[in-house]
């Protein structure tokens, strides 16, 4: 980066300082992850000199010979990945993809239903303070107050009784699978249509650790990065039946020219996940959720719903008489990235919930195996039961630093 140091050495020195931040932390929020230097340099390319709106061999600009090349292989290497029988692969991001969505099928003050926001949802599954819950009728099904489960009698009732025309299922922050085939018998009942958005698992259901939605679902969106682990970016697959609908609410519905440096990251990313050793790494970031759900059980935390199945895990602090939010800031200190997150039936405020949401698919990606989870365990511990210790937590952060240094990130491979 020498041509920026040069340049901007402003921002030359913040790029360095968030490396050495991503290299010596524990990161453990559940929608991040490291890409490996191949998406790095995909990402950087001078793919990102090309304006290219339209699609491939329907563009509004003219050399496109290459381009279009990129994005077909990204579409042919999702829709192998996946089963799918049509890919956009254009969305910038997640909640445009599911905004898209929404568009290509219904019209302002349509019915949906989705999880709720403080149940484990999106906002854009039709929380009120997304463009979801203010331009739709947006209802929404909880988790069952007893268990902390889906529990889908009652999604069943509630999507009879506010018929909606798409019913979404996906979540953000919920720690089991869900039944899939349950939602599409629902769907069909309520003669809705069922979108799924496994943003959160997708590189799980890739790795053949978690069910896929492709066969149950109309449409299904998904992130490119988080356990998936490629650049930032998302996709939509939906059936064939569908293709041009979504295309249309795609572009021009809600975005201008994608953005190729990123299609084609996507394509690197692809390729990666649909390899062995991908497939080794997703199925340890499912041991690991697990190894790390019940070794904070054994130590006195309350996680929802005991434990998980998938890459994350939802720690409920109100036993441990601290908020997530202080629990959040002492452990960054401490040199343990996470975030704070609503719990199901919260007392507390969305800004300074009751709990923090743990995810192992960025420390699985650079090595951590079932033995440092134990580790990272004991670490959470020390900083819940002394967060204003300023001595311990920054004796903490050295020992991470520690502990991180013997285990090289992906794309930092330099700075060890």
């Amino acid at each position: 980066m020498e041509s920026v140091k040069t340049l901007d050495p402003e921002i030359y020195s913040l790029i360095k300082q968030e490396e050495r931040r991503q290299a010596d932390k524990i990161r453990l929020i559940a929608s991040e992850n490291y890409v490996s230097q191949s998406i790095l340099e995909a990402t950087g390319s001078i793919l990102t000199n090309k304006y290219s709106e339209g699609y491939a061999g329907k563009r509004y600009y003219e050399g496109q010979q290459i381009i279009d090349q990129v994005e077909q292989l990204a579409i042919k290497r999702a829709m192998d990945l996946f089963g799918a029988e049509h890919v956009n692969v254009q969305p910038y991001s997640g909640s445009p993809a599911n905004i898209a969505t929404y568009l290509a099928f219904l019209n302002p003050g349509d019915t949906i239903l989705g999880m709720a926001l403080p149940h484990g949802g999106h906002l854009t599954h039709g929380a009120k303070v997304s463009i979801s819950g203010r331009y739709f009728n947006a209802q929404s099904y909880e988790l069952d107050p007893a268990t902390g489960l889906i529990n889908y009698d009652t999604i069943r009732l509630k999507a009879l009784a506010v018929r909606p025309k798409i019913i979404i299922a996906g979540h953000s922050a919920y720690p089991r699978i869900l039944d899939f085939q349950r939602f599409r018998e629902i769907a069909d009942e309520a003669n809705a249509l069922l979108m799924v958005d496994m943003a959160h698992f997708s590189g799980l259901v890739a790795g053949g650790v978690h069910p896929s939605p492709v066969p149950y679902a109309d449409v299904v969106t998904t992130t490119t990065h988080k356990s998936l682990r490629g650049p930032r970016g998302a996709m939509i697959l939906c059936k064939a039946q569908h293709a041009q609908a979504i295309d249309k609410a795609v572009f021009p519905g809600v975005q201008g020219g994608p953005h190729d440096n990123t299609t084609a990251a996507i394509a690197v990313a692809l390729k990666e996940a649909a390899s062995d050793s991908f497939k080794e790494y997703a199925a340890q970031v499912v041991k690991n959720a697990k190894v790390l759900a019940e070794s904070l059980m054994a130590k006195g935390f309350t996680l929802i719903t005991n434990g998980t199945d998938n890459h994350l895990m939802l720690v409920d602090l109100t036993n441990k008489k601290i908020s997530g939010k202080v629990a959040a800031k002492a452990l960054d200190k401490a040199g343990i990235v996470l975030n704070y997150n609503a719990v199901p039936f919260d007392k507390r405020k969305p800004f300074d919930p009751s709990g923090i949401r743990i995810g192992t698919p960025a420390v699985t990606s650079r090595g951590f195996k079932e033995k440092e989870m134990v580790q990272v365990s004991a670490l959470i511990e020390r900083i819940i039961a002394n967060p204003e210790d300023e001595t311990l937590l920054t004796n903490t952060a050295q020992e991470v630093k520690d502990l991180c240094s013997h285990f090289p990130a992906p794309g930092l491979e330099h700075l060890f």
